[in-house]
């Protein structure tokens, strides 16, 4: 029976190894999600000053087609004009015209200031796009060298798996099932019983279980954790005494 408690609890030290390996590598999803979501914010950031530029661009485009329109009306009116008979249509024409040019200059002059506000958002966003580059820069770096610590935590996992494949060979099959019950749901599984204290839950267990474990060097399952229990001398014998 030692030997095959041996064999178990050499598995059972290979999988809380993977166990340790995969908590150590928790932290680095998470982080490469928080960097991955600040890069994100960032493009927007450029994103939204992009949609700002096209916006105006869309504005003075749409102005100048109406400046070109408007200034062909008044043109045309203007040619009209000298062909008017009567004085009241005359001054109609002309109080038309008036007001189609007051109302060019003004769309002029808001096309100024659409100008410059077109050049100061191409400013903001060449800045915006040169700080994004930084950033991708900086975060791409840092996402590389996690993503390597992932590759690297996986590749010692996967190593753990293949020798514990081979560990698993070596223990008892019943013994083995059992263990793998127990796993699912508590880790360690194989807990020793030290002066009738379980080591998995810190509860004691009855005496007799207790005696039990002791002189037969069998298992048994705690009766308040449910895990597999033994005394430690059925895993590793207490070393002779000298003399």
């Amino acid at each position: 029976m030692q030997e095959r408690l041996k064999a178990l609890a050499d598995l059972q030290k290979v999988d809380l190894e993977i166990v340790v390996l995969r908590k150590s590598a928790e932290v680095y999803p998470r982080q490469m999600g928080e960097l991955e979501r600040e890069l994100s914010l960032a493009k927007g950031e450029v994103e939204a000053e992009r949609t700002k530029l096209l916006d105006v661009e869309r504005q003075r485009r749409t102005l100048e087609q109406n400046i070109v329109e408007e200034k062909d009306k008044v043109r045309k009116w203007e040619t009209r004009l000298s062909e008017q008979r009567s004085t009241r249509e005359y001054a109609a024409l002309a109080r038309e015209i008036d007001i189609a040019k007051k109302a060019n200059g003004t769309m002029a002059e808001e096309l100024l200031e659409l100008g410059k506000m077109q050049a100061q958002l191409r400013e903001l966003l060449k800045g915006k796009e040169q700080q994004y580059a930084v950033r991708v820069g900086d975060v791409g770096g840092k996402l590389n060298e996690l993503r390597a610590r992932v590759a690297g935590f996986e590749g010692q996992v996967k190593e753990l798996e293949g020798k514990r494949a081979d560990v698993a060979k070596a223990v008892h099959p019943p013994l083995l099932s059992r263990y793998e019950t127990v796993r699912k749901r508590r880790t360690p599984a194989l807990v020793t019983v030290i002066a009738g204290t379980c080591q998995g839950c810190n509860m004691s267990v009855p005496p007799q279980l207790y005696n039990n474990l002791k002189t037969s060097l069998q298992t048994d399952i705690c009766p308040s954790c449910h895990r597999i229990i033994c005394a430690p001398e059925a895993i590793e014998p207490p070393p002779a005494k000298k003399g």
